[in-house]
C-alpha cells in the first residue's frame, strides 16, 4: 500500500519559468529524508510554463488552469488535491534552505496542536533578513520581526506559509473573492481569532524575490516600489479583514478611523502627485466595494465570530501602535506607483 505523503508543498505559479525550476529544486533538496509531494498550479501563464513542468518536472502534480484564476483560488485547488497532513505554501519566487521541511515539521510535532508556522525570510539577491514573520499595527499593516526570540506573530506571508491541512479545511481556506494579496493576513487572523497559534521559527529560513511574480511590494534603491493594482487590493483586503476579524468594540473604534484616514491619505497623495489615476484607481473603489461585498463581509464575519476562543487581549498581542505607513514615509519618502 503507497504510503500518503507527510507534506504537500504547494506552489502558486504564474509565469517565471525562469524562477519554478529553483524552487522545485529547493523542496527535492531538502535533508531528512521526509516524505513530501510537490504540487504546482499553473494559472494559465502565457509563457509555455505548463509543457515546460510537463517535461521537466514529471513526478510533479500539476493543475493547469485553463483561465487564470488568481492566487487565492490556485491555492484552494491545491490545497483539496494534496495528500498530505501539513500543507507548506510556497510562491515560485521562493526557495527553501535545505533544513525548512524538517524545521517546520520538527516544530509541528512539539508544539502538538494546529498551528501556522512561516521561517525567517531572506532577500534572494543581498541575503538581507527581510523578517521572521510580521507583527501589526492597528490598521492590520504587517510590521516586519526580526527578533529570532519572539515567537508569537501576527501574521506570515503567503510565500512560505505551513500549516495543518486539517487546519485549513476548518478555516475553508482563502477568501476566492479576495483575488490576491493579504489573504495570507486573513488566514492567520481567522486562526487567531479561533484559538490557534501563528509562529514564526528564529532558525532555518527561505530565500524570496520579493515583488517578482507580482509586482511592487518592496524599497529598491531607498525607495518604495509598488503598483496601482498591488495597492488597491491590499487597500480593500486589508479593509475587509478589518470588518470580518476585528472584535466589535475594537471595529466600532478602528474602522471608522480607518476609512477617514485611508480618504485623507488618498486625497494628499494624488493633490502630491499630480495624478489623478491613483485617487481613481486606488482609493476612490474603497467605500463602494464594501458595499458590493455587504452579503459577503457579513456572512463571513458571522462564520469568523462564532468561531471566536482568544480572548481581546490575547487578540491584541501582536499589535504594535505605531503607524506602519507613517514610519515607511518616514524612512523612504513618498512611494513610487505606477
Amino acid at each position: 500500500m503507497k504510503r500518503s505523503p507527510t507534506i504537500s508543498v504547494c506552489i502558486a505559479h504564474y509565469r517565471g519559468i525562469e524562477l519554478i525550476d529553483a524552487c522545485i529544486a529547493s523542496v527535492r533538496a531538502q535533508l531528512g529524508g521526509i516524505d513530501a509531494e510537490i504540487v504546482v498550479h499553473d494559472d494559465a501563464s502565457p509563457d509555455g510554463s505548463a509543457a515546460h513542468l510537463r517535461e521537466k518536472h514529471p513526478d510533479v502534480k500539476l493543475i493547469a488552469s485553463a483561465e487564470n484564476a488568481g492566487f487565492c483560488v490556485a491555492n484552494n485547488r491545491m490545497a483539496a488535491l494534496a495528500q498530505g497532513d501539513w500543507l507548506l505554501l510556497l510562491n515560485n519566487d521562493a526557495t527553501l534552505l535545505p533544513d525548512a521541511l524538517q524545521t517546520l515539521l520538527a516544530e509541528a510535532e512539539r508544539i502538538g496542536r494546529p498551528a501556522i508556522l512561516t521561517l525567517p525570510q531572506y532577500d534572494t539577491e543581498t541575503g538581507e533578513l527581510l523578517d521572521i514573520g510580521c507583527m501589526l499595527d492597528p490598521f492590520l499593516n504587517p510590521v516586519p520581526n526580526r527578533d529570532p526570540a519572539r515567537s508569537e506573530i501576527g501574521t506570515v506571508h503567503g510565500a512560505c506559509l505551513w500549516i495543518p491541512k486539517s487546519l485549513w479545511q476548518e478555516l475553508g481556506g482563502f477568501l476566492e473573492w479576495f483575488g490576491s494579496v493579504a489573504e495570507d493576513l486573513y488566514l492567520c487572523c481567522r486562526a487567531r481569532l479561533a484559538g490557534y497559534p501563528v509562529r514564526a521559527l528564529g532558525e532555518s529560513g527561505y530565500q524570496h524575490r520579493v515583488g517578482q511574480s507580482f509586482g511592487g511590494g518592496k524599497a529598491k534603491s531607498g525607495k518604495l516600489a509598488t503598483t496601482f493594482r498591488r495597492r488597491a487590493l491590499s487597500e480593500r483586503n486589508k479593509t475587509f479583514i478589518m470588518v470580518l476579524c476585528h472584535p466589535a468594540f475594537l471595529l466600532a473604534i478602528l474602522l471608522p478611523l480607518h476609512l477617514l484616514l485611508i480618504t485623507l491619505e488618498g486625497l494628499l497623495l494624488t493633490a502630491i502627485l499630480r495624478d489623478i489615476s491613483l485617487w481613481r484607481e486606488v482609493y476612490a473603489p474603497l467605500l463602494p466595494r464594501l458595499y458590493t461585498f455587504r452579503n459577503e463581509l457579513y456572512r463571513e464575519r458571522c462564520i469568523a465570530q462564532a468561531s471566536r476562543n482568544t480572548t481581546l487581549v490575547s487578540w491584541l498581542k501582536p499589535f504594535r501602535w505605531r503607524l506602519r505607513k507613517l514610519e515607511l514615509l518616514l524612512r523612504y519618502g513618498l512611494p513610487e506607483v505606477k
